[in-house]
This record gives C-alpha cells, structure tokens and sequence, in this order.
C-alpha cells in the first residue's frame, strides 16, 4: 500500500527488454536509505519489486501485464519518475491509500501554471469516470490528488506549489500521458451491489449491513 506523498525524483538509467516484459535500472538516492531487496516502490504509481540494489540505485522487473496497463511501456532511458516506498504501519498517513496497481492511462489536456497553484486538466478512460467525484482522491502518476470538478470526459485537479515542484508535474506538457489510479472503494462497492441482486436492496436490507 502506499499514499501518495512522492519521497523523491528520480530518473531511468537504462531499460533493457526480457521477453514480453522490460527490466529497469533507476538513479535514486534519497529511498536507498532503507531499501531492500524484494520490497515495494511505486514507480509514477506502479508497484515494482525490487530485485536489486546498487550504491546509485535499484532494478526492478515489469512484466507485460504492467507494461500494458501503464505509461511503463513507452518510457525512455533519462526520463525522470515519482518514487515512494511501500506504507509502514506507523507512518502518518497524509496523502490517500492506494495500491499501487494502475487502472489506466490518461492525457493531459490542458497544464496552467499560477503562482499559487498549477491546474491539470486530464482525460481518463470512459471506464474509469464512474470513479470519480468532486472532491474525491485519485493518484495520478503515483501523486495524492484531489479531484476540483468532474467534467464529460475530464477531471479538473488543483495542484498546489510544493506538489507541482515535488513531482515530475514540473516536467510535464500537454499531450502526455499519465497513470490513473482510482479510489479502490469506490471498486469494491460497485462489486458488492453488482453481487446483489437489485430487489434485495430496500432500506430493511441498508440497515443489517450497516448502511
């Protein structure tokens, strides 16, 4: 599990192809403090194992199924990329909880910088806008973000100066793309009621399941 609070930035050192999967070697200095083999890192909001370590970095492998769903797939060697290490128990929890696991990409329609905060306009998937409320939490490239308007095919998100100077936002243009992840409950729910059946939900049955 992670939150959404990047630690560092980062960059690709190499990229080298291993039959329908990539194996990546990152540049990191800040998250080796503790690092091990075989833990998390969420790489722009993808969770990868790491399998090794070195004095100015750490490899990890993607298989095709990440590579597919995430912007994994057309990164390049140089690129820089949002790290956070896996959530410990004991840690503060000050972005959201999110898995790691990237529901699809979006596009950057429109980036307007302020000093007082920078504005991202993206396009999701169709099928992930069900997702999405104002004011609701979605990751975007691995970033805790809260969503300020919905709209038809977009989301409308504030990004305040610490952020934006914190991630790779500060790298971005219109036109690229991103990794979206939604709020997780949001899924599970849609599951729970698409399991019952419709005629069982009266507000008898809401009041033994807790609602």
């Amino acid at each position: 599990m992670f939150t959404g609070i990047i630690e560092e930035i980062g960059s690709i050192k190499d990229i080298k192809t291993r039959g329908s999967g990539r194996c990546f070697q990152f540049a990191a200095q800040k998250i080796l403090a503790d690092l091990q083999v075989d833990q998390s890192v969420a790489v722009n909001g993808v969770c990868l194992t790491v399998v090794e370590i070195t004095k100015d970095g750490f490899f990890v492998d993607a298989v095709s199924e990440t590579l597919a769903k995430s912007t994994l797939m057309v990164a390049q060697k140089m690129d820089a990329v949002n790290f956070e290490r896996a959530l410990r128990f004991s840690d503060r929890l000050g972005g959201h909880l999110f898995q790691g696991h990237v529901d699809g990409i979006g596009t950057i329609e429109k980036l307007q910088f302020g000093q007082t905060g920078s504005i991202l306009e993206i396009e999701i998937p169709e099928t992930l806008r069900k997702y999405t409320i104002a004011k609701g939490s979605i990751a975007i490239d691995g970033v805790s973000l809260t969503i300020a308007e919905k709209k038809e095919t977009s989301l409308r998100i504030a990004v305040i100066p610490h952020t934006f100077s914190s991630t790779i936002f500060q790298h971005k243009k219109n036109g690229d793309s991103v990794n979206v992840e939604v709020d997780f409950f949001a899924k599970y729910i849609e599951q729970f009621l698409t399991q019952t059946s419709r005629k069982e939900i009266t507000t008898e049955w809401l009041k033994q399941h807790g609602f």
